[in-house]
């Protein structure tokens, strides 16, 4: 595939398989706050989505969300070490692409302190130049915006650049900003359902420094 100057790269479901730990918090705070079972199938269909959107979505609209939304985020970072890994190929492939002298963001609907953590879990911080998290724009994925100010940030054009994603929310966010996009296969979605048709597929990591 083509080399680029910039990757925007989606967190969960792209570089760390969160997967378990997401569900888990979910079924915890429905159980909890609503008294009612989310089935994995329920809570993967919104993977990528902000998060307070999502417990509106499960929970409903009435309960108090500033406190199940604390509770959420307080009770994954007690799990978070034991529930997150890397998929393969990842590390390398960053380490190969900044070396190489592009430039590199997160562009992500997970909460800034959470994120951070699994940066430092997975030592992998010092390969990203700019995280964009919910709080840095009024609209998210799958709008434009978020990756508009990664690119904004990185000084990179949309031509030179690159959003690489596991769901429809991160490949209609590139798309909408004008940029190529990738879709990671390894997704818990079938590529055939994206309402937008990504420029490239790739089956692992190491696909995106084939031409390197």
């Amino acid at each position: 595939m083509k080399i680029y100057n910039a990757y925007l790269f989606d967190a969960d479901g792209t570089l760390f398989d969160t997967a378990d730990l997401v569900c888990r918090c979910f079924q915890y705070v429905a159980q909890k706050y609503a008294s009612i079972s989310l089935t994995r199938e329920i809570i993967l269909s919104g993977y990528g989505l902000p998060l307070k959107g999502q417990l509106v979505t499960h929970l409903g609209a009435d309960l108090d969300m500033n406190l199940i939304l604390n509770d959420f985020v307080d009770y994954q970072l007690k799990i978070l070490e034991d529930s997150v890994e890397l998929f393969p190929g990842v590390k390398s492939t960053l380490e190969v692409l900044r070396n190489s002298g592009r430039k590199l963001a997160i562009v992500t609907s997970r909460k800034p302190t959470s994120l951070k953590r699994i940066l430092e879990i997975t030592d992998t911080s010092q390969y990203f130049d700019t995280l964009v998290t919910p709080e840095d724009t009024s609209l998210h994925k799958p709008n434009a915006e978020p990756a508009l100010l990664a690119l904004s940030r990185l000084g990179s054009s949309k031509t030179e650049s690159v959003f690489i994603g596991d769901s429809q929310y991160d490949i209609s966010c590139g798309s909408s900003a004008g940029m190529d996009t990738v879709f990671v296969n390894w997704s818990h979605m079938d590529s055939d359902d994206l309402p937008v048709r990504p420029t490239w597929e790739i089956d692992s990591f190491q696909d995106l420094i084939a031409e390197l």
